[in-house]
């Protein structure tokens, strides 16, 4: 028989009370790992791999990029530090066809100038690599990597070197034959690479910025729509970028400088005199810068159906991240035009590459948001 208690006796609980006590849900009781730690890190590498697409834009602007006619991931980060070390260099540069067809008499501080822009391409790129692999074995052994997000972590390593293999076959190209620069191809690939790495480190950070709670919740109130065409919108935008690629591997941004037309016609003189005929769709200047002026006047309309689409969503912040898409997009129309009537200067044209970066990170937010709405008060403000 239990005794009775006083009014104001304190009540134990027992180990079953306690049993029964809510507990917090998985999520919640899931190790979280140094989220904001990592996504640092991920702004950091975000930031580098955005400098080196400028400096590897300015590198081939400047006829750089077949300075160094060696690979040499290691060794090649220490420069000439001599004078024999300077001329070696030279020397090995003056048996490729840049040199013998199209710099013959460059003087020795010539080289010089070119040659840094290449090492400099290079250093930042080991640069990247290192920065990478000390966070990456940092927070991993530390075992401060948010649950499931190690194998994400190591494909951006992964990514990251192979894009140094991808740069030494892009340079090789233009080391052997008749050839007076890299394959444009094999440019579209190496700056369409970047993009990608680009692309998935900007979409991590835009993860790690939330709880995974508050991304479970948010995906309740999803807009397929938006999702949808916004993926359509990131494919669509990235052809443009590896035609853009194209037209700078062969310099086709400086032969025809006229806008709307092109020699004053619609469709550019003699675009397909090369044989065999799918060579003109590489290598013929007119044919594509004229493909990368169409296919940018599709990105331009498609991207400005989607911002309209995007009005009849509920969501402010979503509405506004469209809204800023649709102004880097028209901002990217003018610059491109632009640079066109200038005949390609390396400020405006740098500029507008990097206009293509923000214009992608741009649609890439976008979509994240319509898949992860952001949360807003009863009145539509953002909450």
């Amino acid at each position: 028989m239990s005794r009775k208690r006083a009014i104001f006796e304190e009540v134990q609980t027992d180990s079953r009370q306690e049993a029964a006590a809510p507990q917090p849900g998985l999520i919640d009781r899931r190790p979280k790992g140094a989220r904001r730690a990592v996504r640092a890190w991920l702004m950091v590498l975000f930031v580098m791999v955005m400098a080196i697409v400028a400096v590897g834009g300015l590198t081939r602007l400047t006829d750089s990029g077949l300075s160094i006619v060696e690979w040499k991931p290691l060794s090649g980060a220490i420069p000439p530090l001599n004078d024999a070390d300077w001329q070696a260099e030279f020397e090995a540069y003056k048996a490729i066809p840049e040199y013998q067809l199209q710099n013959r008499g460059m003087s020795l501080s010539e080289f010089k100038s070119i040659f840094w822009w290449e090492w400099g391409h290079r250093q930042l790129a080991r640069s990247i690599g290192l920065v990478w692999a000390i966070g990456f074995f940092w927070f991993l052994l530390r075992g401060r990597i948010p649950r499931g997000w190690a194998p994400r972590l190591l494909g951006v390593g992964v990514l990251i070197g192979l894009q140094g293999a991808v740069g030494w076959w892009m340079v090789s190209s233009g080391l052997g034959g008749e050839m007076l620069d890299v394959a444009s191809y094999r440019l579209a690939v190496h700056l369409g690479l970047a993009f990608v790495i680009l692309g998935l480190i900007a979409w991590m950070v835009f993860t790690l910025g939330r709880s995974e709670a508050e991304l479970l919740q948010a995906r309740r109130a999803r807009e397929p729509r938006l999702v949808r065409l916004s993926g359509w919108m990131l494919g669509l935008l990235f052809i443009q970028i590896l035609l853009g690629a194209l037209v700078a591997g062969i310099d086709a941004g400086r032969g025809y400088t006229d806008w709307p037309l092109m020699a004053g016609q619609f469709f550019p003189p003699d675009a397909f005199d090369l044989k065999p005929l799918w060579r003109n769709f590489f290598e013929d200047d007119g044919l594509v810068q004229f493909i990368h002026r169409m296919w940018g006047y599709l990105v331009f309309f498609f991207g400005l159906w989607l911002w309209r689409v995007s009005r009849a969503s509920g969501n402010t912040g979503l509405r506004r991240a469209f809204d800023w898409m649709a102004v880097m997009l028209f901002g990217q129309l003018v610059l491109g035009i632009g640079t066109v009537l200038y005949a390609a200067p390396w400020q405006l044209a740098i500029v507008h590459q990097f206009g293509a970066v923000i214009l992608w990170v741009l649609v890439l937010r976008a979509r994240f948001l319509s898949i992860h709405p952001p949360a807003q008060s009863l009145r539509g403000a953002a909450a």
